[in-house]
């Protein structure tokens, strides 16, 4: 068995299975992160004409701060 071969291999799939592992990982994240965005969403329990009563925070363009309007 020549030793000069088996290191690099070695090296390439432990980066392999680093990367399939970490996109995993991130595949997983994001599925997590659009359900809470999604249950949140589904939670609103105001409807479109009582949520144009409420308050909203708006830039005043002379002083750049916020207000309610």
């Amino acid at each position: 068995m020549p030793p000069i071969v088996i290191p690099p291999l070695i090296k390439v799939v432990l980066g392999a299975l680093g990367v399939a592992a970490l996109a995993h990982w991130l595949a997983r994240e994001v599925r997590r992160i659009n359900d809470e965005i999604d249950r949140v969403r589904a939670a609103s329990g105001i409807d479109a004409a009582a949520r144009q009563g409420l308050p909203t925070l708006r830039r005043d363009p002379r002083t750049g701060e916020w207000r309610l309007s």
